[in-house]
């Protein structure tokens, strides 16, 4: 590539145009495949957009300046989840309790067997630390990370790797356990897969998404109020 050329493809506006392009040809793809599993759109969008920065020679912050629209528009995204859940309000009835008892005790459980599974396996207190808050959504994660003293763009990784596998995998699973139930089905993989599992989840059924989107928050809280507490057991 020419140098002029370079400059234009490195620009905000062209890697703005790559990042939603990959997202769009994700979207293509899984509607060409009927929905398969293994294509979740935020996969290729990572996939298109590391390629074309790795090959462009640019470095993330200048990336992450570029495609700030985006990461904005991520909190509107997140909080316009509750219109599902509001036409869903009803079946919440006699849900709560079960519901805040499971968040909470699967934030413990994730916290804790992450933890153990990474020191039995030898690792370091930095990245036992990392790997405490890996099931909260990615900025959550970060922050806990961060004040927790482990390892902020590593826990980001693990968050956003583990949300990937979770929306792919979670869904057959629950079909393998014969869990029927929408509002546990949502539940279970918002829990673990946060965005990307809410999303999954909504493509599949109004409710089921709903509840994913609501057990996000939920986790991303309990995991919030949890890691320090727990910090004090664990380390």
């Amino acid at each position: 590539m020419t140098d002029s050329v370079l400059e234009v493809a490195r620009s905000p506006l062209a890697l703005l145009a790559i990042t939603l392009g990959g997202y769009q040809l994700g979207r293509w793809l899984q509607h060409r495949t009927g929905s398969h599993a293994l294509v979740q759109p935020v996969l290729v969008a990572i996939v298109v957009a590391g390629t074309a920065i790795s090959v462009l020679g640019v470095d993330y912050p200048h990336y992450r300046s570029a495609t700030e629209l985006i990461a904005f528009w991520l909190g509107p995204a997140t909080v316009a989840l509750a219109v599902p859940l509001h036409r869903q309000a009803d079946r919440l009835r006699g849900f709560v309790v079960p519901m805040l008892v499971a968040i909470v005790v699967g934030a413990a459980v994730s916290i804790t067997s992450a933890v153990l599974l990474a020191r039995a396996l030898g690792a370091d207190t930095a990245l036992e630390k990392t790997l405490a808050p890996k099931a909260a959504t990615t900025p959550v994660a970060i922050a806990v990370t961060d004040a927790l003293g482990g390892v902020p763009a590593l826990v980001a990784v693990f968050t956003i790797s583990i949300g990937i596998v979770g929306a792919i995998v979670g869904p057959t699973v629950l079909n393998l356990l014969r869990i029927r139930d929408r509002r546990a089905r949502g539940l279970a993989v918002g829990a673990v897969s946060h965005g990307v599992g809410a999303s999954r989840m909504l493509r599949e059924d109004e409710t089921e998404g709903a509840f994913a989107g609501l057990a996000m928050g939920l986790s991303a809280l309990a995991i919030s109020l949890l890691v320090p507490v727990l910090a004090l057991v664990l380390f």
